[in-house]
């Protein structure tokens, strides 16, 4: 029995250890932005390139980054430090469906790909954002969010 209850701590440690990195009332934050305001960002992806180096944007802005794969090759847009500090509201391809998960690290886009990721801004900084192919990163593709 004491085994069992120990095994059943440390999970629930580590659950709530990485839960507190994110934020944690992303529900509140986006039923309360102003969708109406919300800005649209298109991001293209390619061999081997974001279509912008720094991207700068506003905490508490309400936005949509449209995400396309031009590219002849799957990318990722892999920011796991920016997905924990922004209140996700979904990420939604208009032919397939929506996903509706507060905590994810990684979007990866199929050639010819396109998805929209829904999101306020919460925690001002500079966030890395790449692409984890093998020598993807290391051939350019990596690039900068910015929130103010």
């Amino acid at each position: 029995m004491k085994k069992y209850i120990t095994a059943l701590l440390v999970t629930t440690v580590s659950v709530t250890s990485f839960a507190a990195d994110y934020i944690t009332n992303a529900s509140e934050i986006v039923s309360a932005a102003d969708w109406d305001t919300m800005q649209t960002i298109e991001i293209r992806m390619s061999e081997f390139e974001y279509s912008f180096d720094e991207l700068e944007i506003k905490a508490d802005q309400p936005y949509k980054f449209v995400l396309i794969n031009d590219g002849e090759k799957k990318h990722y847009f892999t920011a796991p430090e920016f997905y924990k500090s922004i209140a996700t509201r979904k990420v939604q391809s208009n032919k397939d469906g929506e996903i509706k998960a507060p905590y994810f690290t990684a979007i990866e886009l199929m050639v010819g790909g396109e998805l929209e990721l829904y999101f306020v801004p919460v925690n001002k900084g500079t966030y890395d954002v790449f692409c984890t192919l093998k020598g993807h990163r290391d051939d350019g593709m990596e690039s900068s969010i910015i929130v103010n």
